[in-house]
């Protein structure tokens, strides 16, 4: 009994991957596919429900067979608003508002919904009519007014939030890019302490109340490790009358926006959070002092976001190079401002902002230094001189070359030369070079000692042979990606229906290859 029902569960499971593969084949015809829909349960109809092809007719037939398919069909922009009901299907209506496409009328009647969640995210919609956003603001549950704040365009309503007594609603107008920047300043200016009580007037009083206050007795303060799996507030969070969690996250939101003027954000650079500390540190209007000021910040966050950001002086990229933090130093290095000679510190793999932006003389100048580690990131280039190039190519250093292989227009002899030179530290950066030839990439793939990488790389190419192919299941992640490939033999794509691991299925039942007898077979007689 136990070895038959074993028998039976891996023939259901294997079936389940075969009809999951071939619900994203994109050879599948269109009458196969109306079979699929015929039978599909909810997790058939979600993938179904992926095809780019689908009809009209097709789409309404899924939407009435899986509500979780119409939701991904709502979300993906793809369901025609006659065909949905708002009464009963509101989450699809969201959707749709979510994107534009829905109608006014539906705001109206989901802004009455008795779910506050229903009416929080219709907050979030854009283009809200004047009145929905009206009773929105007005709504009783503060969480649906400050999801408002943060999604509203409308500048009047964002300057009475900013005034209201919920602090998440304030906070939510704090990074609103459409808030007016008067109204940001006046936020973070009395929040922040910069003006005394004295001073701070009727028009903008410290919130009276906040998601803490409402939710915990007097005294609390929430512990890191908070058991609580529904719980949502932040560590540290207290309960004391000032808000203080609350009015750090709007100190950080505004700081964060650039509507908020640079010259009252920069005020905060002392501030005692390093939660508000960092979003400033960001800020690409940062005034130098104040990167003078925060390049000494303790916290190495607060460093590391300032070390990446454009508005940095040179004075300042240089004392953040030697800094004693790895990840510091590292964010140096992506500076699109950063001094050429800093760029000895790189490891190299990608391309580097500064070198993106570089002019032909500073390539020019890289690509001559006597210093590998200055010509690798020059390499990275790609739409180097041919010159430049060649020369880079037939570079000595290994890092070099592996940084300009995949550079278009490289001959093959060259390539294969590189190959000889370098072995397989070069071997998949070869394979990615759109030059490189089908006969080449079967070498790469034969090449001993082989090299992992140079499998996944083949694998992701069009033009990839047959027998580089077959090679590349040998590779535990090239395997999967192998095995949908177009151009792999018939016979070894029907093979890999049977396969042991579920996954490698899947991906068989995925190849545009597939033989229509076997697509048939798979879905089963008509019913």
């Amino acid at each position: 009994m136990g070895a038959s029902w074993t028998v039976l569960r891996s023939i259901v499971m294997g079936a389940r991957e075969l009809l999951r593969g071939l619900a994203h084949n994109p050879a599948l015809p269109s009458t196969l596919v109306d079979r699929l829909i015929a039978q599909a349960d909810d997790d058939l109809a979600d993938e179904l429900a992926q095809r780019p092809d689908l009809d009209r007719d097709q789409i309404r037939a899924l939407v009435h067979r899986s509500e979780s398919a119409l939701l991904g069909l709502a979300w993906a922009g793809r369901l025609d608003p006659a065909d949905v009901d708002p009464v009963r299907w509101p989450e699809a209506a969201l959707a749709l508002l979510d994107q534009g496409r829905g109608r006014a009328e539906w705001a109206e009647l989901l802004a009455g919904d008795p779910d506050p969640k229903q009416r929080e995210r219709l907050a979030a919609c854009p283009g809200l009519p004047t009145a929905v956003s009206a009773r929105l603001a007005e709504d009783p549950d503060p969480r649906v007014v400050a999801e408002l704040a943060i999604f509203t365009a409308d500048r009047h309503l964002l300057t009475r939030l900013a005034g209201h007594p919920h602090a998440e609603v304030r906070a939510g107008v704090a990074g609103n890019p459409a808030a007016p920047p008067e109204v940001l300043a006046g936020l973070v200016t009395v929040l922040a302490g910069l003006v005394g009580a004295d001073r701070r007037g009727e028009d903008a009083p410290l919130p009276e109340t906040c998601d803490v206050c409402v939710r915990e007795p007097i005294p609390f303060v929430h512990d890191s490790g908070c058991p609580r799996r529904d719980c949502e507030l932040p560590p540290g969070a207290a309960r004391d009358g000032t808000h203080e969690s609350v009015i750090h996250s709007l100190l950080a939101r505004a700081v964060d926006n650039l509507a908020t003027p640079v010259v009252v954000a920069a005020e905060l650079v002392g501030h005692a959070s390093a939660y508000v500390r960092r979003p400033l540190a960001a800020r690409p209007d940062l005034p130098v002092e104040a990167a003078v000021r925060l390049a000494d910040d303790p916290n190495p966050g607060v460093r590391a976001d300032l070390a990446e950001n454009p508005a940095v002086p040179e004075d300042v990229l240089r004392r953040l190079a030697a800094d004693e933090n790895r990840e510091v130093r590292r964010r140096v290095i992506r500076n699109p401002n950063v001094p050429l000679d800093l760029l000895t510190r790189t490891t190299g793999g990608d391309l580097l902002p500064r070198i993106a932006a570089a002019t032909p003389d500073e390539i020019r100048q890289l690509a001559g230094s006597p210093d590998p580690q200055l010509r690798m990131p020059a390499a990275e280039r790609r739409d180097l001189p041919p010159e430049i190039r060649d020369r880079l190519a037939a570079d000595q250093d290994a890092k070099v070359a592996k940084a300009v292989a995949p550079h278009p227009g490289i001959t093959e002899d060259l390539l294969r030369t590189m190959v000889s030179g370098h072995g397989v530290q070069v071997l998949a950066r070869v394979a990615a070079n759109p030059d490189a030839s089908p006969a080449l990439l079967l070498d790469l793939a034969r090449h001993v000692p082989p090299a992992q990488r140079v499998f996944r790389e083949i694998v992701t190419r069009t033009d990839a042979p047959a027998g580089a192919l077959e090679l590349c299941l040998t590779d535990g992640r090239a395997r999967l990606i192998a095995a949908a490939h177009p151009s792999l033999p018939v016979n070894r794509i029907v093979a890999l229906l049977g396969d042991a691991d579920g996954r490698v299925v899947t991906a068989a039942a995925t190849n545009p290859s597939l033989p229509l007898s076997e697509m048939e077979w798979i879905i089963g007689p008509v019913p």
